[in-house]
């Protein structure tokens, strides 16, 4: 087991806080092995064995279904005493009202509580109802550049050569733990793609015309790192020869997002220090999601560079938006608490600097500045815009004192 010490660092801050603590992201991308290590290091602090409590719900185990009052005296079957008890509750999705169980053990015994969830009812509204105020959600996210290269510590091939493979393949721990070729690694995502599709989507939702939304889909990943409405791809499939409605594509642009196949950045609009509702962009959870479905086309690198970008910045706890200033678009304006940074993505230089140095010198603040490239010979600083390389963008090699402090 490859330990993943940002997600145990974190969950040790909020550890006897009087909160859940929800883990969620997309299926496989290792909230169930956070899980373990937490158990782990549990032990290691001198918590005794019978007073961790593991359970694992998945739909294969509770066929005839599970209620909360089930699940809740479950566990409470196992609590034998008045000690502290640590549980660790995975895929708690499965269970309908999971929420009531878990806020009834929360006020009800002396318990640390933490899940984890992969879908849409994960972030339900009945979380709303019977956890207002007393959970907090830490997102997981699939393997980040730092992280595969120490998935890969006993490989002897050097990072850039890894770099290129994380491009390639992306960051599903399955795939970083094994010696996969393109083809079977994007088999084992497909494989990870359609159970997502069909038991947190399609089944949840009684999707019936799973063609078209297999198009919708196939729509937003063709568009990655592009702005656009679902009116937009409304007309589109319009165009095809299709009808659907807008609503309809709202309602799947949601359920895609909810079960973290997408994640939404929307605009900021820089003068009037405001967010958009319009033109927003889609990134995928991971890249080989967009491989597996379409192959690796190296005309497609541009866009995921982004995307490799977006997470990077997500991961490190920032909020994402897409900056407009006046005509000019910024890729990302990258926002926590009281700092921001300003991303401008591009393949190589210096074809494209002019531009993307050009769109950021004409942010008038005090905030650092980048243009994150492929480009190996390119490196420096332009009137105070910092051009680094991706490598040393996702490795905190950026010479920007708090850049590590989020490290995955």
């Amino acid at each position: 087991m490859v330990i993943r010490p940002h997600y145990i660092k974190m969950l040790k801050t909020y550890r006897d806080v009087s909160l859940v603590k929800i883990l969620a992201g997309i299926r496989r991308c290792g909230k169930s092995t956070i899980l373990e290590m937490l158990c782990g290091d549990l032990q290691k602090s001198g918590i005794d064995a019978d007073h961790i409590i593991s359970m694992r719900y998945t739909s294969e185990d509770f066929e005839d279904g599970m209620t909360d009052k089930s699940m809740y005296h479950g566990i409470k079957d196992r609590m034998t005493d008045d000690g502290r008890y640590y549980l660790l509750l995975d895929e708690v999705q499965e269970i309908d009202g999971w929420e009531k169980a878990v806020n009834s053990l929360l006020e009800n015994s002396n318990t640390d509580i933490y899940v984890t969830g992969s879908n849409s009812k994960m972030m339900s509204g009945e979380i709303s109802t019977y956890l207002t105020g007393r959970y907090i959600l830490i997102p997981v996210y699939t393997l980040s550049f730092a992280e595969y290269l120490e998935f890969k510590k006993s490989d002897s091939r050097s990072p850039k050569e890894l770099l290129n493979e994380y491009f390639r393949l992306g960051g599903f721990p399955i795939v970083a733990l094994g010696s996969f070729d393109d083809r079977s690694a994007y088999q084992i995502v497909e494989g990870i793609y359609h159970s997502v599709i069909t038991n947190d989507i399609t089944k949840r939702h009684h999707i019936m015309n799973f063609e078209l939304f297999n198009r919708v889909v196939k729509y937003i990943v063709e568009n990655v790192g592009k702005t656009f409405s679902a009116n937009a791809i409304a007309k589109f499939l319009k165009s095809e020869g299709r009808s659907l409605s807008v609503e309809a594509v709202y309602n799947y642009l949601d359920w895609l997002e909810k079960a973290f196949v997408v994640y939404r950045c929307q605009r900021y609009d820089l003068q009037g220090k405001s967010v958009l509702k319009t033109q927003e962009k889609f990134f995928l959870a991971d890249a080989s999601l967009k491989y597996c479905m379409m192959g690796f086309n190296p005309k497609s690198i541009a866009a995921m560079l982004e995307n490799i970008v977006y997470f990077e910045l997500r991961r490190r706890g920032y909020q994402v938006y897409i900056g407009k200033n006046e005509t000019k678009e910024i890729d990302f304006v990258a926002v926590q608490r009281d700092e921001r940074i300003y991303v401008q993505v591009c393949r190589s230089l210096p074809q494209e600097s002019d531009r993307e140095v050009a769109n950021l010198l004409e942010i008038r603040d005090h905030y650092p500045k980048y243009v994150v490239t492929l480009d190996e010979l390119a490196a420096g600083n332009i009137n105070g815009v910092k051009i680094v390389h991706l490598a040393d963008f996702l490795l905190g090699n950026v010479g920007m004192e708090n850049w590590g402090k989020q490290q995955l």
